[in-house]
C-alpha cells in the first residue's frame, strides 16, 4: 500500500505515526525544491536514511563529530572512486573507524536527516511499501523521532525571536569558554566575526544545529548579538516579499543563480502561489544548468590559487558560501579534490570557483 500528498495538508508527524501504527516496512521518499530524502522503515521503526543534501552526507557528519579529518575523507573518497567499496567499510579498513564509531555516525545521520523535515514548511511525500536495502542499519523508534521533531520546531521559534536575522553575528564575552567540542568551535568562529551560515557550514552542521548551539550559550551569558545582527526585515508580508524579490532579482544580474534560487523559494515559503517567485526560480534554474552544460569540465583538474593578499581580501564581499570554499584553497588541492569534501552541492561550488575566479580573487591554474 502507499501513500502520497503533501505536508502542508498532512503533516510529518501524522505520517510518521501512520507508518509506525500500521508497522509499516517500506520507504519513505520527500521532495523540497531540489533536496530529495528518503527514510526507509522496518515494522515501523526507523532503519536507515539517504538524502541528496550535501551536508547531510555521512561524510560531513564523520568531519562534524570529528571522527576522520579532511585529509582522511579526502583519501577515503578516492579510495571509494577506484574501488566501490561503501565509505565507512574503507575508513574501518584503514583503521580510522570502528564499527561502534560507524554505527553513532549512522545515527546521528538518519536522526538529522528526520529532524530536518520538521522544519520543511511545505513539500511532497510519497509512502512505498517494500523490500530493505542490504545496509547497516539503524533502529529509531518513531515516537521519539516524533518528540523530537516537535521540540525542535519550538526551539527553532524561540531561536529566530533572539536571532531573528540570518546574517546573525556575534560578539564573545571576555573569559567566554565553552563545554564540548561544539560550543569551543562555535565560539571560535564567533570571535572570528563569521555570520550564522557560515559558522554553520564551518561546524558542518545544519543552520538550525549551529543556531541552537550559540542560542545555548547566549542564554548562558557568554554571547550576545553583533551590531550587524537583528537586521529583521521591517514591515508586513508585501514588504518582506517585495525586499525578497528585489535580492533574487539583484542576484540574477550577478549571475548567482544559487543562491538567487534560494531567495526565490523564501519568497514562495511565504506565498507559495507568487508568480513573480515562480518565474524566477524556474529563470534561475535553467540557467544553472545551461552554464552546467557550458562549463569546461577540465576545471576540475585545475589548481585555485589566491591572488590576493589578506588585506585586499577583507575588502571583498564574500557570502559564507564563498568565504568557506575560499578557506579550503591550499595551493595543492585541485578543484575535485575541494569538491569531495565541501559541504555544497558540486554545481553550487563549482559556480562559485567560477565567480572567484571571474573576480580576480583566484587563479585555475593547470595542474
Amino acid at each position: 500500500m502507499s501513500l502520497t500528498g503533501n505536508l502542508e495538508t498532512m503533516g510529518l508527524p501524522e505520517v510518521l505515526q501512520w507508518i509506525a501504527t500500521s508497522r509499516k516496512t517500506g520507504t519513505l521518499y520527500l521532495r523540497r525544491a531540489a533536496t530529495e530524502k528518503r527514510i526507509v522503515f522496518q515494522h515501523g521503526t526507523v532503519y536507515s536514511s539517504w538524502s541528496n543534501h550535501p551536508r547531510e552526507s555521512l561524510g560531513q557528519f564523520l568531519i562534524r563529530d570529528r571522527f576522520v579529518t579532511e585529509e582522511q575523507l579526502f583519501r577515503a573518497l578516492q579510495r571509494q572512486e577506484k574501488n566501490g567499496k561503501m565509505l565507512g567499510g574503507i575508513l574501518m579498513e584503514e583503521g580510522l573507524l570502528s564499527a561502534e564509531d560507524l554505527r553513532q555516525a549512522l545515527t546521528t545521520k538518519a536522526e538529522e536527516t528526520v529532524y530536518d523535515l520538521f522544519l520543511w514548511p511545505d513539500g511532497s511525500f510519497e509512502f512505498r511499501d517494500g523490500d530493505l536495502p542490504n545496509l547497516l542499519h539503524v533502529d529509531l523508534p518513531v515516537t521519539h523521532v516524533i518528540l523530537e521533531g516537535i521540540r525542535r520546531v519550538d526551539e527553532w521559534r524561540r531561536i529566530r525571536a533572539v536571532f531573528p536575522s540570518p546574517d546573525s553575528t556575534f560578539k564573545v564575552r571576555d573569559g567566554a569558554t565553552g563545554r564540548n567540542p561544539a560550543e569551543v568551535h562555535a565560539l571560535a568562529l564567533a570571535r572570528a566575526g563569521k555570520p550564522l551560515p557560515q559558522i554553520a557550514l564551518e561546524m558542518r552542521r545544519s543552520e538550525f544545529d549551529a543556531a541552537s548551539v550559540l542560542f545555548g550559550l547566549h542564554e548562558r551569558g557568554l554571547v550576545d548579538l553583533g551590531e550587524a545582527a537583528g537586521r529583521e526585515r521591517g514591515g508586513d508580508t508585501v514588504e518582506v516579499i517585495t525586499q525578497l524579490l528585489a535580492e533574487a532579482g539583484d542576484l540574477l544580474r550577478e549571475r548567482r543563480f544559487a543562491s538567487a534560487a534560494l531567495t526565490f523559494e523564501q519568497v514562495l515559503a511565504v506565498d507559495h502561489l507568487n508568480h513573480h517567485a515562480r518565474q524566477g526560480m524556474a529563470a534561475a534554474q535553467e540557467a544553472m544548468e545551461a552554464e552546467r552544460l557550458s562549463r569546461d569540465q577540465l576545471i576540475l583538474k585545475r589548481v585555485p590559487v589566491i591572488m590576493m593578499d589578506m588585506k585586499e581580501l577583507t575588502r571583498e564581499s564574500l557570502d559564507p558560501q564563498e568565504g568557506f570554499v575560499l578557506s579550503r584553497v591550499n595551493g595543492s588541492w585541485n578543484v575535485g579534490s575541494i569538491l569531495k569534501i565541501c559541504p555544497l552541492a558540486e554545481q553550487e561550488s563549482l559556480q562559485i570557483f567560477a565567480r572567484l575566479h571571474r573576480r580576480g580573487i583566484i587563479d585555475l591554474r593547470a595542474p
